[in-house]
């Protein structure tokens, strides 16, 4: 399990509809911000790989995902700088890998 939910649940204090939501938002909206990431690392459009992956870091961190959140700020950062496309394309199979399996684990886990 690449996830933990140390920080949700000190938010929740115990509310597992809360719990229950921001597992629902999360996976509504990352699937689709890496999508649109993906697309934007094929249209080489720096400025919405910075702004996807800013938007995709603290649904990660909230989940406990601290390499991918280390690896989203990285695309930020180097979509940011205008780094080489090249550079940036070679970070984000990982950061598809484990978006994905937490996607899968987080249905299984709460049978979604």
């Amino acid at each position: 399990m690449i996830y933990n939910l140390d920080k949700i649940n000190e938010m929740a204090e115990g509310d597992q509809d809360f719990i229950n939501s921001v597992i629902a938002v999360f996976l509504e909206e990352v699937p689709e911000d890496l999508e649109a990431l993906e697309k934007a690392l094929l249209e080489k459009d720096h400025d919405q790989v910075c702004k996807l992956a800013h938007k995709i870091k603290p649904n990660v961190d909230l989940l406990g995902m601290e390499q991918t959140r280390a690896i989203a700020l990285e695309l930020e950062t180097l979509g940011k700088q205008e780094a080489n496309m090249a550079e940036i394309e070679k970070r984000f199979p990982l950061l598809k890998t484990d978006i994905n399996q937490v996607v899968a684990e987080l249905k299984n886990d709460f049978h979604l």
